[in-house]
């Protein structure tokens, strides 16, 4: 056995071995995190987002939701109901603090309140019209009618993602400044809308089963 050899063979001393193998934890820690990531979830897309909420075509949910009002020491809060069935109608039923229905049928807006109910036309409702579009075009996966309204980005992937809405038409950009959408899958788990005066408002939905489910 050559010199070389004999020295390959020789035990290492303690504290070389104790290094060589905290260094190797380390090498087997990196590649594990590395195969991780390679496995992980595959970031959706704004196109691929709609194609999957386009599937449902109705639902319903619970909110709840507070709003930051300026001049307010506490937020308000409201709860409720909403509904959806594509293509194009959306209902929103607050319940408390007080009874309140808000649905839309295509460009047709109708408000119950007090025993008393009126129609009008979506875009001749400036403080409405925001919610609804961004609302009612996430639902149904209207990829197209968001578009027309707002500039959108989606980060995340589909179990866990987040749109974000800004208003390009200076009508909306005068009242809103920008919608968070967060879901998982086809579900929506919450609304955050920041209104281009300050005030803000989050809501966080609860699907429902579907009827017969």
């Amino acid at each position: 056995m050559t010199t070389i050899e004999r020295a390959a063979h020789r035990p290492l001393p303690g504290r070389v071995q104790r290094r060589v193998q905290r260094l190797a934890r380390r090498i087997g820690a990196v590649l594990g995190l590395a195969l991780l990531l390679a496995g992980s979830a595959q970031a959706i897309e704004f196109d691929a987002l709609m194609a999957l909420l386009a599937q449902t075509r109705s639902g319903q949910a619970r909110f709840t939701e507070q709003r930051w009002v300026a001049g307010l020491d506490a937020p308000l809060a409201s709860s409720g109901t909403l509904s959806f069935t594509a293509p194009d109608r959306f209902t929103r039923q607050t319940l408390a603090p007080r009874s309140e229905t808000l649905a839309v049928q295509g460009n047709t807006v109708s408000l119950s309140r007090n025993g008393r109910s009126r129609s009008l036309a979506l875009d001749a409702a400036p403080e409405i019209e925001p919610v609804v579009e961004a609302l009612r075009g996430t639902l149904t996966g209207n990829g197209r009618s968001l578009l027309q309204h707002f500039n959108a980005s989606v980060s995340g992937d589909a179990d866990a993602w987040q749109l974000s809405l800004v208003p390009t038409a200076p009508r909306l950009q005068a009242l809103l400044a920008a919608v968070r959408i967060s879901g998982r899958r086809a579900e929506l788990l919450s609304v955050e809308m920041r209104m281009a005066d300050g005030d803000r408002s989050l809501m966080l939905i609860e699907p429902l089963p579907a009827a017969g489910r």
